[in-house]
């Protein structure tokens, strides 16, 4: 069975501002089937960031992730603009 993938790159205002909210958001993740996250920073701006994760179901985590509860935890952590947000399956 091939693995689903889900990268996701945005801006941040404030990296550890950010991070806190994200930290606090597993439990939501594991609920959406979106597991095993890993965030980058990028070396040359800390608040360009990029996250993997592991995903069992691409409709859910798609419905989870554009819900109206999304967009508001987005704002309120500080992403800046839209996120850039990919599925891809294991080659």
């Amino acid at each position: 069975m091939n693995k689903e993938n889900l990268t996701i790159h945005l801006k941040v205002k404030d990296f550890n501002a950010w991070r806190t909210s994200y930290n606090g958001r597993e439990q939501n993740r594991v609920s959406a089937g979106i597991t095993n996250g890993r965030v980058f920073r990028s070396a040359d701006d800390p608040n360009d960031v990029v996250i993997l994760q592991d995903v069992a179901d691409v409709t859910k985590a798609r419905t989870w992730l554009g819900s109206p509860e999304m967009k508001t935890v987005m704002e309120k952590s500080g992403v800046l603009g839209s996120p850039s947000i990919r599925f891809a399956v294991a080659a």
